[in-house]
């Protein structure tokens, strides 16, 4: 079955991107820069196509010359419920880590704990769990 894959077109900041996702998520990150795939419409070392295989993946690119990068209004990254409360603490921790906390992650008045951070990247992601069973 497919599933849904993340594509963004950063502006000239994928392989930092990528790669500081790879150091938060872990998995396999594979950069393939415009020279690699023959691309003259940017810096031959831009990256073409980059694919981060893992627990979060995600895929992107550099903005060729004269196309628009990411601009995310009105959508998050949601990861509720897709790891322990440890690690999406951490991943959050290291999300805010240049961005911007919008809500911190921690319990709210339904009873699940979420927070949302906007990242240095300017994604926004919604991080949350339901509570630990005693």
């Amino acid at each position: 079955m497919a599933a849904l894959q993340i594509y963004v077109t950063f502006p000239g900041t994928a392989r930092e991107a990528l790669t500081f996702y790879s150091e938060i998520f872990g998995g396999n990150l594979d950069l393939d820069t415009y020279a690699d795939f023959g691309r003259t419409d940017g810096p031959s070392d831009a990256i073409a196509h980059g694919t981060l295989d893992g627990p979060v993946p995600l895929a992107g690119s550099d903005a060729a010359t004269g196309e628009p990068s990411v601009r995310i209004e009105g959508l998050r990254l949601s990861l509720l419920g897709s790891a322990e409360p440890a690690i999406l603490h951490g991943w959050f921790d290291r999300l805010a880590v240049g961005g911007r906390v919008v809500d911190p992650l921690g319990p709210k008045p339904w009873g699940a704990s979420d927070g949302q951070v906007i990242d240095q990247y300017g994604l926004h992601w919604l991080l949350g769990y339901e509570p630990q069973a005693e």
